[in-house]
């Protein structure tokens, strides 16, 4: 359930909705002609405003950053020069963007940034891979050949060895290595058929919820791989049934609930020119503990990353690939969990970076060891290199030569996100972007030039290159990529909230979409939540689709209410960490008492017709307000999670342990426990491909409706995972949405007592 991707409808695709600029820009003023339809929305590929580019790479020379633009030619710029060059032309490259793929590898693609395209070392050839062919393509002359065949359409891995010599890839759950020219057939460095067992692959949870994008590694001098293998034997398996052929299939997905065994985990090391491998040891809990990070210190040392079952104790070991001997040079613990800051960025021969909320904010901390002997003693905490009351997103590249770090936080407002760059001994920190919102940039690996990608609740995408400027202004951005106005619509701007949390004294971020219209209590309230760990949904920043439909429903008489409470992220370790062993009450006493003070701030507003959607976790949020709570006429749940052991161990562990330690909170939390208390008209939408979130979660949901005589609307989406893609589908979906609330939401109410922010079933 974690998180990120735009290009998805689940945790990830939720619209950022607070305002922090006064005024609506000028792309927007455009005079409305026609209202908004449910068709236009969604019913296309793209955006009313253009297709930002995605997919920005740089070479490895820090000179040119590439990506594939909307006519498919690969395209590439070179800071100062913000003109867009062609690199390859699409009708080279047409059949590997546009080969058939099943829907499951296209949101892995998509889903986990799994690129189209990398760069060899020399930054002079591009490697294609998009289904599994793999094409190497020289830039000099456009000119591509097939040097081999994953196989597989996502997944496969492929990497250049340091040295540009040899291509590395994975096939079958084996890791094969090729050379570039095609001059020798590819080599198997692993050969098991079990296929149980991933050599130097990802499985499922490791991907979602540790944010895993690769399992192997080359080591510096390119000669050895270090490689995770995955041992999945004693994980259950859930099929993943497509149902369109006139002989259902079943995928069996392996898939760990919480008090499962998890995957068996170890790290070997295998020379490039194949034979045996050496196995590491790591001292952690086999079946149980994780392995999120690990890679090369130096040729000969490895560094190992341990996450305990629990989150609660997070290791770094240094071992030496000859010998087998190892030690833990840093040692973290937490009361309670890690977030997702797992990551450890290695600097020159002596010195790394981590990220950690260790001071009650996510804040770099930057550490040194002997490069003579780095087992040779604990790792040194240098110094905590920014500090202050905002969180840090994440390390974004570093300068080793002018000991450089560049770096995202929300300093100043968490609502924002903005580029800062700060010496590595905390010297000479600078904003380098003061233009509001959110920034999303795209770094060479030792900083300087960069893209930005620079967005607003209600400024939509604009992309700059950005160079290094004077000390007066850090940094110089030139835009070569502007959205387009949006024609015939006026957009209405939400209104930012600032409230109070339900424990009368925490400070909550929000907004609320007013449609036209004054008169008391004229206006039905929908309630539209993410609620979870994980994710700030309130952060400055264009929400696309989303924000349109909230448009639209404005646009239909609907006020559209969207506020972050405790247990999300981007307000630092004691604000997410609400979340620990609850997962709804806050969440839903938050809610609740900033439904009270809007209702009291704007009187147009109908307390007797209140709404309340939300997709993943939002979508269980939604049967948990509706069965705690008589004040919803209707709801809408996207792929809710309905029981807690219904979903993976990796998540629901962080958050509320194992069953076995916890029943109660896993009892009271869990939608299906409380269904015969539904109140209101549910609608509960899911796709049948869902790996995620399986639709089990609906079966237990809706047997228990059932039992208790509980009508119910219900829509599946065949073969659809997470993110329900797709125009045909996603409008189909968002016309049940409006159409919902227009049927049980718009008309009007009984006339009962106002409701009242209920108190939940625990503190």
């Amino acid at each position: 359930m974690h998180r990120k991707t735009r290009r998805n409808i689940g945790s990830r695709f939720l619209p950022a909705l607070i305002a922090s600029i006064a005024l609506v820009p000028s792309t927007l003023h455009a005079q409305a002609d026609h209202p908004w339809t449910v068709n236009e929305i969604f019913g296309h590929p793209g955006d009313p405003t253009g297709n930002p580019p995605e997919g920005i790479s740089w070479s490895p020379d820090g000179k040119l950053a590439t990506w594939i633009d909307d006519n498919g030619d690969l395209v590439g710029l070179q800071p100062p020069d913000t003109t867009p060059k062609k690199l390859i032309a699409y009708n080279k490259i047409a059949s590997l963007l546009n080969a058939a793929m099943p829907e499951r590898d296209r949101d892995h693609r998509a889903r986990y940034d799994q690129p189209d395209y990398i760069w060899a070392p020399d930054s002079q050839h591009i490697l294609f891979d998009t289904n599994g062919q793999l094409w190497l393509y020289t830039l000099k002359n456009g000119t591509g050949v097939q040097i081999g065949n994953s196989g597989v359409m996502s997944g496969d891995d492929p990497k250049f060895s340091p040295n540009g010599q040899l291509v590395s890839y994975l096939h079958e759950n084996n890791l094969y290595i090729q050379r570039p020219d095609g001059s020798a057939p590819p080599l198997a460095l692993t050969n098991t058929t079990d296929p149980t067992l991933l050599n130097g692959g990802v499985d499922w949870v490791y991907l979602e919820e540790l944010d895993v994008r690769s399992n192997y590694f080359w080591s510096p001098d390119s000669r050895e791989i270090a490689y995770m293998q995955m041992n999945e034997g004693a994980v259950p398996q859930y099929p993943l049934v497509d149902w369109i052929p006139v002989h259902a299939t079943v995928e069996q997905q392996r898939y760990p609930q919480p008090g499962d065994p998890n995957p068996t985990v170890r790290i070997g090391v295998v020379g490039a020119g194949g034979g045996n491998t050496r196995w590491i040891k790591v001292p952690i809990e086999i079946g149980n503990d994780y392995i999120p990070r690990f890679g090369w210190v130096n040729p000969r040392v490895l560094w190992i990353e341990t996450l305990s079952r629990n989150h609660q104790h997070l290791d770094l070991w240094f071992v030496d690939t000859r010998s087998g001997e190892g030690r833990r040079v840093l040692e973290q613990s937490d009361s309670k969990y890690f977030t997702m800051t797992y990551d450890v960025k290695f600097i020159g021969d002596h010195q790394f970076l981590i990220l950690s909320w260790r001071d009650g904010h996510t804040h770099i901390y930057r550490c040194s060891f002997n490069p003579a002997n780095p087992l040779g003693n604990l790792a040194q905490l240098t110094n905590e290199v920014e500090t202050g009351d905002y969180d840090v997103f994440s390390i974004n590249a570093v300068d080793d030569a002018t000991q450089t770090l560049w770096y995202l936080s929300n300093q100043g407002d968490s609502r924002l996100q903005q580029i800062w760059s700060v010496q590595l001994d905390g010297s000479n920190k600078h904003q380098l972007t003061q233009t509001g919102g959110s920034h999303d940039p795209v770094f060479p690996d030792h900083g300087g030039s960069f893209i930005d990608t620079y967005s607003s609740l209600l400024s939509p995408p604009t992309v700059a290159a950005c160079i290094a400027g004077s000390a007066s202004a850090p940094v110089v951005c030139t835009p070569f990529w502007h959205s387009k106005p949006i024609q015939g619509h006026k957009i209405i701007a939400p209104e930012p909230l600032e409230l109070t949390a339900a424990d009368k004294t925490t400070k909550l971020y929000g907004a609320i979409l007013l449609p036209s219209g004054a008169a008391p209590h004229s206006i039905p309230l929908i309630v539209n939540p993410y609620g979870g760990p994980g994710v700030d949904s309130t952060r400055d920043r264009w929400g696309g689709k989303r924000f349109y439909f909230d448009q639209l429903l404005a646009e239909h008489g609907y006020a559209v209410l969207h506020v972050d409470n405790r247990g999300m992220a981007g307000r630092g370790r004691d604000f997410e960490q609400v979340a620990y062993h609850n997962f709804g009450p806050p969440q839903f006493a938050d809610q609740m008492a900033s439904i009270d003070k809007v209702l009291a701030q704007y009187p147009q507003l109908d307390p007797h017709r209140l709404g309340w959607w939300g997709w993943s976790w939002g979508g269980s949020f939604t049967l948990f307000a509706l069965s705690h709570s008589n004040s919803f006429l209707a709801g809408v749940a996207g792929a809710p999670v309905t029981d807690w052991r219904d979903y993976d161990s990796i998540y629901t562990e962080r958050y509320l342990g194992l069953p076995s330690d916890d029943a109660q909170n896993y009892h009271d939390d869990s939608d299906v426990n409380a269904a015969n208390d539904l109140k209101g008209h549910i609608l509960i939408l899911h796709g049948t491909g869902d790996d995620n979130v399986h639709i089990e979660n609906d079966t237990q949901y809706i047997q228990k409706l059932i039992e208790a005589g509980i009508p119910y609307d219900y829509n599946i989406y065949p073969r659809k995972t997470h993110s329900v893609s797709g125009p045909d589908d996603q409008t189909m979906l968002y016309n049940k949405v409006l159409q919902h609330f227009d049927t049980y939401l718009k008309a009007s109410a009984p006339a009962t007592p106002a409701p009242t922010a209920a108190e939940p079933p625990r503190p």
